[in-house]
């Protein structure tokens, strides 16, 4: 039966239970339901907006387990609906639906399980089904058919073609090219694969794996002791590999782009937890590119093309839904996204259009693991096949074939099926569970494969593909009882792994996974016959020998003639300059990324020590991400984007060798162990093949990026094809520009040391270096694209040994502290990369003399975006140094303290406006942020965001050090962690505690409600930050009902806050959990809540708190401080309904605007306190600004170990110490 809650007028839940709801459990629900009332009634006659029928929701999945945590069973799925009127049409059809009516038949789904299909006629299956198999696959298929003497099966048929699909098995990659009649002598893999061959370096394992791996240093882990019962942290160190992975999920994000962006991101999570025998995930990157987003009417450069019928999405809702999606997974798996870039393009010359209409959606990322974990072994006959995670749901049933087809090529019923859902909680879970194996003193792991494209018939084929395996189909999670047996094995639902597991080591796994939450399948075992084999007992849907399934396929053949594509030139006139300037600092790909940066997490985890943001004013201009391994303070991996793919559309050579050249001058700026020899890349390829003069162009663009990265002494040891690259209209094709996006990483051995782009008015002078060796050129650019221009000559980088030479002298500097500030030049040109070194300290400018680099033509010269960077340096004496390698370097000025740019070359003067031209270039992230932000929000921070630089006003008696803790571990106070399913920030907690001289213990919900764990011997707790049941139903609501309808959990909880000897601190998502089970002021009888932000989402940023006047334990002695912290929340607004005076109010933004204040609270309010000072809750993330290094802006000049936040830890510490 289904029954319903809520309020008919504007918001009803609907749930399925199959029994009655007692009164208890009425009770129970209406608090779970924000106290909104159960409605008796069968049906409710109005309309409604809600998910799609057929489409269980993450959220259904989480509310669902939600009332499971809370005692209450009979309950199979929730479902939100929200009031509309019947001519509403704002709403997503891709993910709603509008009702008539909510009743009884709300969750039917006329649809019974197809029973397994013989296939008799090949090629109309694969019409029927869209799965893109080739004539030639159809006719080996058919001959499969014949030798084995029986029809192949629907499941058969589709699984080959999951894998075996582009997507996949990378087969144009590994096929042969003839062009121009004349056949290659390499296949593009090979030629990818001759980097590493050639150069080595510090690779342990690449193209054999989900990840690269390279040589990483010595680090220290900080984790509890046994991962499956409540334990104490400890330190133990070993050998690191640095992990390096970049995914697309263009086709997904055209047609959904929420989901469609945040499962890339989650796929690209999973193959770096997949690595070796597993692996831990550290930061994101991202790269969207889209067509132009027409913000505004009759933007000049928006108007050279008509804009289409768009297929799905417009390319607005795309750059606006696609960041959305991946910023949500990340912020809720709890991975920070530290880097990125945008790019919208289109063109139209000679009869074809060109543009992003498949969009481009980059999912990079770095991690690390252990060096000897780096290689997995291999499976024996008897071990386990063990799938981990979430359920089976029809959801990208053949979205490996679809993403290898063009866009538009399939019914929309196909393309549509094969997009998937996201839910980041449940892949926190899993992830969870296979930390707990990677950090054991023994990882048990024999083997483990991400669930991506392809579900179970390729991640669980790839697990045994030296082996085979028998896979009982029935032991298979079900979350839709209508899938058939293909659709069961299939199915691309996320947020799964693939393991092979030792029978002896089954029960250590289950005993983590059911303390994490994990849901764990023991799904078949390995057979060593080679054979893979999906049966129950009533039916076989797929049984074929490995080798018929793989390595079969028919080689691939592209053939191809050269094109030279001629486009117009660039024409210009010195007297447009300023209408030139204003019109490329608008282009996304040029303009202020805020929108992106301010909704994503790039603080959770405690050990991001270089984010996109810099400078007083928090600008997003930094050149590069930078994560530190462990908590020691000097050992990190840095990592940069590049690309270049206009540039390409001239010269496919010089867009690979602009691309690599631009993720190289952006990751310079981090200190590498051993300079240039310590990068790596990753090389995500993304072409319109199959189209004349783009295969050839693709052979050409790839060996370029092969001979440049051998003749710079680096590889390319992973990366990702997406080679159908087009949209399909009814009345027209658009191609997108073939495209490579190049991720670079490598060991940064001094994370303190990372130079960033923000002029300093005390410093030295400024140096231009131009690293291209090559004249000015304008085509490709920023500056042609504003003209509606491609150019007809690109810039290029003519002497790779000279580039890396400039590269290492560069790296020799940094690491001499020799460089105060340094930007790379490339999209806006070398006048974008002078002003944004001015933007983000208030009150800079620049004299600039450009004569001595002998370019007379000032618009080339500004514009052209050639490789190159802009330094300033300490002092002179660096001239000397370049000088001695033989390396150009050009001193073309000095830092003002004035917020003007006097520009000056032969006999052309300039006056620019710093401020003026910094709203210019902040205006497309204002117009963007109105998209996606509640009320005047967007305009408060476009008018606000100069006026609230960060200042910091340090305690008196702070110096900076350790503190000296003489108890040894095991004797010291006792503290915990407490976390839920969807937690996220215990790691930086325990931490804190544990450097402020804490024994700090691990202590899951699971262990309280079980009474594993009592909290009888400790002192301290810390309730920690994440999104606990993804705060469905209301920030930590899920997590609020597993402690007040568990009694041990309950009981324990009210035990320790009853004890006059304890303290506790709740931050951001614990904080939501104290205010919710009323513990701060329980005397209150209107309790104050926490409640969604005022711009209604996510809000992230580095802001100041100030430390009032209060009598808190952890901070009364920092009353005064102005200090930096990090907030990333969705629902940190304090509702408080009495009068200021009724509350501790312990810290208040450093601006009470926003967006300062990022969440509106009540009085300004940041921090509260109970009235005994003992117990604290603040929504800013002090665990996560711990060490400078944690700051994204800190005390220029001030050589800190720690900042003033670990006193709040130590407070707590000698507290207890005092109160025994």
């Amino acid at each position: 039966m289904i029954h319903f809650f809520g309020d008919p007028s504007s918001t009803v839940y609907a749930l399925a239970c199959n029994t009655e709801l007692s009164p208890e459990t009425v009770k129970k629900l209406t608090w779970l339901f924000g106290n909104m009332p159960y409605l008796e009634t069968a049906s409710v006659d109005a309309f409604f907006i809600g998910p799609r029928a057929a489409m269980v929701t993450p959220w259904s999945t989480n509310a669902t387990e939600i009332t499971q945590n809370m005692g209450i069973g009979g309950i199979t799925r929730i479902e939100r609906y929200q009031r509309a009127q019947a001519s509403d049409t704002d709403f997503d059809p891709m993910l709603f639906q509008k009702f008539s009516g909510l009743g009884q038949d709300l969750f039917e789904i006329a649809h019974e399980p197809e029973a397994v299909r013989d296939i008799h006629d090949i090629p109309a299956y694969n019409k029927e089904e869209g799965l893109a198999l080739s004539d030639e696959e159809i006719h080996y298929l058919e001959e499969l058919s014949q030798r084995l003497g029986r029809p192949l099966t629907d499941s058969e048929v589709f699984g080959f073609s999951q894998v075996n699909s582009e997507h996949c098995r990378h087969k144009i990659f590994n096929g042969t090219f003839i062009i121009d009649h004349r056949e290659m002598p390499e296949s593009l893999f090979k030629l990818i694969r001759k980097t590493s061959e050639t150069h080595p370096n510090d690779i342990v394992s690449a193209y054999k794996d989900n990840v690269a791996f390279l040589k990483g240093p010595e680090v220290v882990q900080f984790a509890p002791g046994r991962p499956d019962i409540p334990d104490w942290y400890g330190e133990k160190p070993f050998s690191a590999v640095l992990s390096l992975k970049a995914e697309t999920h263009n086709f997904p994000t055209t047609v959904e782009p929420f989901n469609g962006a945040a499962t890339g991101s989650g796929g690209e999570i999973r193959d770096r937890l997949a690595g070796g025998k597993g692996a831990l995930p550290l930061a994101g990157t991202a790269v969207y590119m889209t067509a132009y987003s027409r913000l505004e009417e009759n933007r000049p450069w928006e108007q050279h093309v008509a804009e289409r019928n768009w297929l799905y999405q417009t390319p607005m809702d795309i750059l606006i839904k696609a960041s959305n999606g991946a910023s949500d997974f990340g912020n809720k798996f709890g991975q920070p996204l530290i880097s990125g870039s945008v790019l919208t393009f289109e063109h139209q010359e000679a009869g074809r259009m060109l543009g992003y209409d498949k969009v481009i959606m980059l999912a990079g990322g770095i991690g690390y693991g252990k060096a000897d974990q780096a290689l997995k072994d291999t499976p024996k006959k008897g071990d386990r096949i063990i799938v981990l995670g979430g359920d089976n749901y029809r959801i990208g049933m053949g979205g490996a074939a679809v993403s290898s087809a063009d866009t538009g090529e399939f019914s929309t019923a196909i393309e549509l099926n094969a997009v998937q859902r996201s839910n980041p909680e449940m892949q926190k879970r899993a992830a969870n569970a296979i930390r707990g194996l990677v950090e054991s003193e023994e990882n048990p792991v024999v083997s483990i494969h991400d669930h991506g494209a392809g579900g179970h018939l390729n991640c669980l084929s790839e697990l045994v593909e030296e082996t085979g395996g028998y896979i009982h189909l029935d032991k298979l999670p079900v979350g839709d009882p209508t899938l058939s047996a293909k659709e069961l094995i299939g199915n691309e639902s996320q947020e799964r792994m693939g393991l092979v597991m030792h029978p002896r080591d089954m029960a250590l796994l289950e005993r983590i996974s059911q303390r994490e939450r994990a849901p764990l399948y023991d799904v078949g075992e390995v057979t060593g016959d080679r054979r893979f084999t999906f049966a129950s007992p009533t039916e076989t849907p797929m049984d074929l020998q490995l080798s018929d399934m793989f390595g079969s396929s028919p080689k691939t053949i592209m053939e191809d003639r050269t094109i030279e594509r001629e486009y117009s030139e660039v024409t210009y006139q010195i007297e447009h300059f300023h209408e030139y300037l204003e019109q490329v600092l608008q282009l996304e790909a040029v303009a202020c990324k805020d929108w992106l940066t301010n909704k994503v997490d790039r603080c959770v985890g405690g050990r991001v020590a270089k984010q996109q943001c810099t400078g007083p004013l928090q600008l997003p201009l930094n050149n590069c991400g930078v994560m530190a391994l462990d908590f020691q303070g000097k050992e990190g991996i840095a990592t940069s984007l590049g690309h270049s793919p206009v540039s390409a559309l001239i010269d496919p050579e010089a867009g690979s060798r602009n691309s690599i050249a631009e993720a190289l001058t952006n990751l310079v700026w981090a200190p590498l162990e051993k300079g240039l020899q310590s990068v790596s890349l990753s090389a995500n390829w993304m072409w319109p093949c199959n189209n004349e003069g783009e295969d050839a162009r693709l052979y050409q663009a790839v060996k370029a990026a092969s001979d440049f990265a051998i003749a710079l002494g680096i590889n390319i040891p992973t990366g990702k094809d997406s080679l159908s690259m087009k949209q399909k209209y009814p009345d027209r094709e658009v191609l997108a520009p073939g495209t490579v996006i190049i991720s670079a990483a490598g060991h940064c051995n001094d994370i303190r040391g990372v130079v960033e782009p923000v002029f300093r008015k005390e410093g030295g002078p400024i140096y231009y270096m131009n690293l291209s060796g090559d004249t000015y050129k304008l085509g490709g650019s920023s500056f042609a694209q504003v003209q509606g221009k491609v150019g007809t000559e690109a810039p290029t980088v003519s002497d790779p040994e000279h580039f890396a030479r400039a590269f290492d002298t560069l790296q020799e500097c940094i690491r001499e502290g020799r460089i105060l500030a340094g930007h790379d030049v490339a999209s806006g040109g070398l006048i974008t990369t002078l002003l944004e070194a001015c933007f983000a300290t208030p009150g800079t400018g620049a004299e600039i003399d450009l004569s001595p680099v002998g370019e007379p033509d000032m618009i080339r010269l500004l514009f052209a975006e050639n490789a190159g960077v802009v330094l300033q340096a300490r002092d002179e004496k660096i001239e000397n140094i370049f000088r001695e390698k033989g390396i150009s370097l050009y001193k073309i000025g000095s830092v003002t303290d004035q917020p003007e740019l006097h520009l000056k070359n032969h006999r052309v003067s300039l006056e620019l406006d710093v401020e003026a031209l910094r709203d210019t270039w902040y205006k497309t992230s204002y117009l963007l942020d109105q998209k996606q932000t509640a009320g005047d929000l967007a305009g408060q921070r476009y008018h606000n965001y100069k006026q609230q630089p960060l200042s910091f006003s340090f305690p008196r008696k702070f110096r900076g050090k350790l503190p000296k803790i003489k108890t040894p571990s095991g004797s010291r106070p006792k503290a915990a962690i407490l976390r839920e399913k969807g937690s996220n920030s215990e790691r930086e907690m325990a931490h804190a505690m544990y450097l402020a001289g804490f024994d700090v213990k691990d202590v899951h919900m699971t262990d309280l409600i079980s009474g594993r764990e009592t909290l009888e011997d400790i002192r301290f707790i810390g309730a920690v930050g994440g999104f606990s049941n993804s705060d469905v139903l209301g920030s930590a609501k899920g997590w609020a009902g597993a402690f007040k309808y568990n009694e041990k959990a309950r009981q324990a909880l009210r035990n320790f806050f009853s004890r006059p000897d304890t303290l506790s601190v709740g931050i951001c998502n614990g904080c939501q959990l104290f205010m919710e089970l009323d513990l701060i002021h329980p005397d209150h009888e209107d309790h104050g809540k926490m409640t969604y932000n005022d711009s209604r989402k996510h809000e992230s940023s580095f802001t100041s708190v100030v430390i009032e006047k209060n009598h808190s334990v952890m901070l009364s002695n920092l009353e005064g401080s102005t200090l930096g912290v990090w907030i990333s929340h969705g629902e940190g607004k304090f509702h408080l309904p009495y009068e200021a005076s009724r509350y501790n109010i312990v810290a208040t933004y450093g601006y009470d605007v926003y967006p300062a204040n990022p969440n509106g609270s009540d009085y300004n309010t940041a921090m509260l306190c109970d009235d005994s000072g003992r117990h604290l809750v603040t929504m800013p993330h002090i665990e996560r600004s711990i060490f400078p290094w944690n700051w994204a802006w800190y005390e220029p000049g001030r050589e800190d170990a720690v900042s003033p936040w670990l006193q709040a830890f130590v407070n707590a510490r000698e507290w207890i110490e005092s109160h025994k």
